[in-house]
């Protein structure tokens, strides 16, 4: 079988590998690019469910996994299944149709293209220039500060730093990189999270633990939201940079840790400082390099990007008809303040893709929720351009009906829409035939 697939692949124009056991396949992916996988799930020496499901666990946002199609018998299809809802692009069960695996990697290659020429932080000249310097902060700098409002990929940064640090895949399991957000943490639970503890330290210290600053050793330790971290764990935490090393709670010597420093929040440090909240040799020791992310109101051009980037990765990981974005509905969505930034724009991507009644993604699914009792007052600024975007919908439906003389059946063929999806907008955007134009049949 093996030996078929290389054949027509090779005829059909792709450039195959074919590693026999997964040990020499996972070489292979730490040290090349693919575009997509097709891997049986009982391989001689190692499970190819599991070793996908490992490799998806290390990769993330900055470097993503290639779309892997799994070969399997009737007798394995749950275990397939269970591999898609993971994140596997596909399965087939033997014998297959060839043309039809054919016909579905060269789909996957094309969609692995679009992935890869995409920027890695946004089109704008503000995240350009950061993206430009992280092959050199990476080899050098030992200690970034990352500043800039919630949800604006302060952390995605973060991993591309650590992406650039690594290299390959297998560097990355040699070099950690270990996420820490210190306003989520009880101040209670602080420093035993972060310098461990040994077995016996406090009641219910059953074993022995490494805290954070440990696990990141040899590799990258993203203290989010620092601004957030109490002014007695900074002290500790300022002496671990001094020195270097760290003490176990319950510990007697220290212990040696090297690693590569990453803080971000959303506050103002220097102002803090001020106020005697941040100590303000810990705000001199960690401002080293200081990355400013932009929220999205002030790099516009990013919005477009990130829209159609977000619904790209929902069609890659979705087998049903692929959502679309309209200019319109663009423009639209420019014109939104965006202040959960990245993160509310994703959201609002995933719920319009899963809520679209149709494959063209409209402004109102954008902002308006079927599945939610709407009784309890919206946000003043979800509101406001809900009222908008329904505004604008009203005055477009009312011009298509004006232009085909109010007629129902050519005025939803036009919109693309069905004619009960045409009147159910109509009546709830207030709108009639006899308004909109001279009664005729529908």
């Amino acid at each position: 079988m093996g030996e078929s697939l290389m054949d027509r692949f090779r005829l059909e124009g792709f450039e195959v590998d074919w590693h026999r056991r997964m040990a020499d396949a996972r070489l292979a992916l730490a040290r090349r690019r693919y575009d997509a996988v097709i891997s049986d799930i009982r391989l001689p020496d190692d499970d190819g469910g599991q070793v996908f499901l490992n490799l998806l666990d290390q990769a993330d946002a900055s470097l993503r996994l290639p779309p892997f199609v799994f070969i399997t018998g009737y007798g394995a299809i749950d275990r397939a299944v269970e591999l898609m809802k993971a994140g596997a692009a596909d399965y087939v069960t033997m014998p297959f149709d060839l043309d039809r695996l054919v016909e579905r990697m060269q789909t996957l290659c094309e969609r692995r293209e679009d992935i890869h020429a995409r920027p890695e932080l946004g089109v704008s000249a503000a995240m350009q220039r950061i993206a430009a310097a992280m092959p050199r902060l990476a080899a050098q700098a030992e200690t970034l500060l990352i500043t800039g409002e919630s949800g604006v990929g302060k952390e995605h940064v973060a991993r591309l730093f650590h992406r650039h640090l690594c290299g390959s895949t297998d560097a990355a399991q040699s070099r950690p990189f270990v996420a820490v957000n210190c306003a989520a943490l009880p101040e209670s639970l602080m420093e035993a999270e972060l310098f461990g503890y040994e077995r016996g330290a406090f009641t219910g210290a059953n074993r022995a633990k490494r805290g954070v600053f440990e696990q990141a050793d040899g590799g990258v330790l993203f203290l989010d939201e620092i601004g957030d971290m109490p002014l007695a764990m900074q002290a500790k935490l300022l002496r671990v940079l001094q020195d270097r090393q760290v003490i176990r709670i319950g510990g007697q010597g220290g212990t040696k840790v090297d690693f590569r420093l990453i803080c971000a929040t959303h506050r103002d440090l220097r102002a803090m400082v001020a106020q005697g909240a941040f100590r303000e040799d810990l705000y001199y020791r960690i401002d080293v390099i200081h990355l400013r992310i932009p929220p999205l109101r002030e790099r516009r051009e990013d919005i477009t990007h990130y829209l159609r980037e977000f619904v790209c990765d929902f069609n890659r990981r979705h087998l049903q008809e692929p959502r679309r974005l309209d200019a319109r509905t663009e423009s639209l969505l420019l014109r939104y303040a965006w202040p959960g930034n990245v993160r509310e724009l994703k959201n609002a991507v995933e719920r319009a893709c899963i809520l679209s009644p149709t494959a063209l993604l409209s402004p109102d699914v954008f902002f308006s929720d079927p599945l939610r009792d709407e009784t309890p007052a919206a946000p003043a600024l979800s509101r406001s351009l809900a009222v908008y975007l329904q505004a604008v919908e009203r005055e477009f439906i009312q011009d298509a009906l004006h232009e085909h003389d109010g007629q129902i059946g050519r005025t939803a063929e036009a919109l693309g829409i069905s004619r009960k999806n045409l009147w159910e907008r109509m009546r709830r955007l207030g709108l009639s035939q006899a308004r909109t134009g001279p009664p005729s049949g529908g």
